[in-house]
C-alpha cells in the first residue's frame, strides 16, 4: 500500500519561500508519477507539477520559473521547491502517486487528477500580501 506524507508548508508573505516534503513509501518509483496538487476553498484541485523516475517534468503555467519539483528516489522523498510566491498559490498541497503513462515512444507523466490513486492528507500553504 502507498503511502504518502506531506510537511513544509505554513505561512509567508508574498515574494517569500518554501519547500514542500512529501514522505513516501510502499510503491517502485521507476514505474510511478509523483505529483504535486493543490486545491484552494471552492476551487477545483490542480496539478501543480509531476515528475517520473527519468526526471522528467511538468508544470502548470502558473508557476513555471517559480516552482522545482525533484524526488530523492533512494530516500523516497518528493520535494516541491516554490519561490516568488504570490497570494494566489494559497492552497491545500498535496502530494500524489500514479501509474506511469505509456505509449509507442515510452513513458510520461500528467497532471490529471483523475491519473493519481494515492493522495497525502495535504499541508496547507498560506501567502500574504
Amino acid at each position: 500500500q502507498v503511502q504518502l506524507l506531506e510537511s513544509g508548508g505554513g505561512s509567508v508573505q508574498s515574494g517569500g519561500s518554501l519547500t514542500l516534503s512529501c514522505a513516501a513509501s510502499g510503491y517502485t518509483y521507476s514505474t510511478y508519477c509523483m505529483g504535486w496538487f493543490r486545491q484552494a476553498p471552492g476551487m477545483r484541485r490542480e496539478g501543480v507539477a509531476a515528475i517520473d523516475a527519468d526526471g522528467s517534468t511538468t508544470y502548470v503555467d502558473s508557476v513555471k520559473g517559480r516552482f522545482t519539483i525533484s524526488q530523492d528516489n533512494a530516500k523516497n522523498t518528493l520535494l516541491l521547491q516554490m519561490n516568488s510566491l504570490k497570494p494566489e498559490d494559497t492552497a491545500m498541497y498535496y502530494c500524489a502517486a500514479g501509474k506511469l503513462l505509456y505509449y509507442s515512444g515510452g513513458h510520461y507523466c500528467t497532471r490529471d487528477v483523475d491519473e493519481y490513486n494515492y493522495w497525502g492528507q495535504g499541508t496547507q500553504v498560506t501567502v500574504s500580501s
